[in-house]
């Protein structure tokens, strides 16, 4: 399948109810309306293919840069691919979801993350406090640097209500994270939580909301489920 071919089958996947949703979360034209459960397929059809994938985010439509994030093969991405895709994503949906998973399974998703989540720009520290949320998701406890994220939860529970509402939500959403798949961190990143508060977000004109820490990593305990890891993040 060529570029052009996947773009006319995404344009007549694209619903006005969907593309609607999609612009109220953030998305900017052009975004034709898929639903992800309509991307599927296509994926399946392709599996994985490098080159497609930036051929399709390249386009700057919302539905193929989605689409790429799910088609593209991490291993093979470079830094400039993952600094790229980051520079030219859609909106901040794009950029904390497809940006981040596709960076958390790459080669260098730990180091971009760490460079990214102390960037002045509200998206570039989104994406850097959401690819490391994917990190410990997938990344058995051996291959993380414990210590640093204890570090990081440290400075978030320090700096996350001076931060924009796209980093507050993704810093809130790292403690999520280590605690639910940490299980040596579970205890810290509750009291980090605890100390943390309620952290507000204005979610634009949607029905979405930011989910408690405490109670998110609470109920993930209660169903036995701390620490089991991820094989992709990516959805």
């Amino acid at each position: 399948m060529t570029v052009t071919e996947i773009v006319a089958q995404l344009e007549e996947l694209g619903s006005k109810s969907t593309r609607k949703v999609l612009l109220n979360h953030g998305a900017q034209p052009p975004v034709f309306g898929v639903k992800i459960a309509d991307l599927k397929p296509i994926q399946k059809q392709i599996k994985q293919d490098y080159r497609l994938a930036l051929e399709l985010y390249d386009t700057g439509i919302y539905d193929a840069q989605y689409l790429a994030g799910l088609i593209a093969d991490a291993a093979k991405m470079t830094k400039k691919d993952l600094r790229r895709w980051l520079a030219r994503a859609n909106c901040p949906a794009i950029s904390g979801t497809i940006v981040a998973w596709v960076t958390a399974e790459s080669r260098t998703g730990y180091e971009l993350a760490l460079e990214w989540i102390d960037a002045r720009q509200a998206a570039k520290a989104q994406a850097g406090w959401m690819t490391l949320g994917s990190l410990v998701a997938i990344k058995d406890d051996a291959e993380l640097d414990l210590g640093k994220i204890k570090q990081l939860l440290k400075q978030i529970e320090q700096t996350i209500h001076e931060q924009p509402d796209l980093v507050r939500y993704a810093m809130n959403s790292f403690v999520i994270a280590a605690g639910c798949y940490i299980s040596s961190l579970t205890k810290a990143a509750i009291q980090c939580a605890g100390k943390i508060g309620t952290v507000t977000v204005d979610m634009g004109p949607t029905a979405c909301q930011v989910p408690s820490a405490v109670d998110y990593i609470q109920k993930v305990q209660q169903r036995g489920s701390i620490g089991k890891k991820r094989k992709t993040t990516r959805c």
